[in-house]
């Protein structure tokens, strides 16, 4: 995709096109902890065209853990459930929220994950 205003612009249309499909796929509410708040259209993979599987519905909490605000171990119990997810986007990328956790539940929930055992591998890899 091209880059600068220009591109930016397309990009946040193309993913505005998927609004409705992924509201009706989460149920409209967080695809990683199911709060109702403040839920918006979440893009895992900038670096692709954006799609079904790269794309997620969270609420704004989840959005910051996403864009790397710390949690509690306590607070980020309420996105175990999503690992279980078969959207890349939403197992994904709540896995690479849960690895920045050194409890030992986070792990296990991980490794005990359907996510794809090279990515699963390569998240556990950055936990440390």
């Amino acid at each position: 995709m091209a880059k600068g205003y220009q591109g930016n612009k397309d990009r946040l249309e193309a993913i505005s096109s998927f609004g409705k499909a992924i509201g009706k796929r989460a149920g409209f509410k967080c695809e990683w902890c199911e709060s109702k708040e403040d839920l918006r259209v979440w893009d895992y993979n900038p670096d692709a065209a954006p799609n079904m599987e790269t794309l997620a519905l969270l609420c704004q909490q989840c959005r910051n853990w996403a864009d790397g605000r710390k949690a509690t171990p306590n607070e980020l119990r309420s996105i175990r459930n999503a690992l279980w997810s078969n959207v890349p986007s939403v197992a994904e990328g709540a896995a690479r929220v849960l690895a920045q956790c050194k409890e030992p539940w986070a792990r296990e929930a991980i490794e005990e994950s359907f996510i794809d055992d090279d990515v699963k591998e390569e998240i556990l890899k950055l936990r440390g």
